[in-house]
């Protein structure tokens, strides 16, 4: 085709598709800078500030600027992965009800998982094959188990004990409290200190720490898998910058921007944690770190802003439209497919048996 610009890309063949959680360490591979600064334009608003969240090594969407990475112009350029490290971790929301099961699962002072071969119903538990299926019923009984027993009934003498490797702590119940987790240790009744339980919330440290100290035996059995999917993954540490390109700004004159949704949040999620870190560095006290943690209410929005029972984020009066606002309900992406005009119906999502260029619809 006459005028058809090819890219230079080198092509490959797909040998098979992996699905994962990203590490902290891959995070910061697939990076091409650590983002550090809220603004993105320098003080002369005349070029992308080194370090912020335009920097010029994420891509380019001038056409007179090339990539710093690639040396690409816009056209040929995809942009580039950059990153953010967070003062504190911070829960990802689409995994807070998963780490509270394995929260369930596991001792949570030592780490270690609450049952195991020597308990009948865990041996037969943990040879279920599908993942999914042996975390489901692990969690299913180790929810109920409220101590970390050092030692268990031998198989072979009941009368004899096995050490087991436990810590002989007490268990906290743990119920989820918005983008929190409290947990709840009932009082031992041989103390005089009252029938209240303790609560107290978890912190995101204390529990990336546990999820540390899990073994990687322990990991199979809860249906995790070391090398693709470790439970520490399921908090933020590091948190990816998508490039330029992906939340392009409009430029209304030389001096006056329109910012994108998303670098919008994710200049939130920085000041906060601007603030997190000078608070560490002046020696604050502990409870007024934990009273700045703001960027986990940022992280969330940046991630989903339509969760249910929480607040929207706004920008001028306007809901933020965020990673999963373009494919959720009526104003979706995949929602411009269909047509509904006078006379014509509405055309269906292409099927394994339509060839690339057809479409489905209903038959009257």
């Amino acid at each position: 085709m006459v005028g058809q610009q090819y890219s230079s890309a080198p092509v490959r063949t797909i040998k098979e598709v992996q699905f994962g959680l990203f590490s902290p360490e891959e995070v910061r591979a697939i990076s091409v800078a650590k983002i550090r600064f809220p603004e993105t334009m320098d003080e002369t608003q005349t070029r992308a500030k080194i370090g912020g969240l335009n920097d010029p090594r994420l891509g380019s969407i001038d056409r007179n600027v090339k990539c710093q990475t690639c040396q690409e112009g816009m056209n040929e350029c995809p942009g580039h992965f950059g990153h953010i490290d967070l003062a504190k971790p911070v829960f990802h929301i689409g995994f807070i009800s998963k780490i509270k099961k394995v929260c369930e699962c596991v001792c949570m002072h030592c780490g270690k998982l609450l049952l195991d071969e020597h308990n009948e119903q865990m041996n037969q538990a943990i040879k279920i094959k599908d993942p999914k299926k042996r975390f489901n019923a692990v969690w299913t009984l180790c929810k109920t188990k409220m101590i970390c027993e050092t030692d268990v009934p031998s198989e072979d003498d009941p009368t004899k004990l096995v050490s087991r490797g436990g810590c002989g702590n007490a268990q906290p119940t743990i119920r989820k409290d918005g983008l929190k987790l409290v947990g709840s240790w009932k009082k031992d009744k041989n103390t005089n200190d009252g029938d209240e339980p303790e609560q107290r919330v978890l912190s995101t440290e204390e529990i990336l720490n546990i999820f540390k100290h899990i073994s990687s035996e322990d990991y199979i059995r809860l249906g995790f898998n070391e090398e693709f999917a470790r439970p520490e993954w399921m908090l933020l540490t590091v948190l990816p910058v998508p490039p330029p390109p992906v939340r392009p700004s409009i430029s209304f004159n030389e001096s006056q921007r329109g910012e994108d949704d998303l670098t919008f949040k994710l200049a939130d999620i920085l000041k906060a944690n601007i603030s997190l870190e000078t608070l560490e560095l002046n020696g604050a006290p502990h409870h007024a770190i934990e009273k700045q943690k703001g960027y986990f209410i940022p992280c969330r929005n940046y991630m989903d802003n339509d969760m249910a029972g929480h607040l929207q984020a706004y920008k001028n009066r306007a809901v933020l439209l965020i990673y999963s606002g373009p494919f959720k309900g009526k104003e979706a992406v995949s929602r411009y497919l269909r047509e509904s005009v006078p006379f014509s119906c509405k055309t269906r999502f292409p099927g394994t048996q339509f060839e690339l260029d057809k479409r489905g619809s209903k038959y009257n």
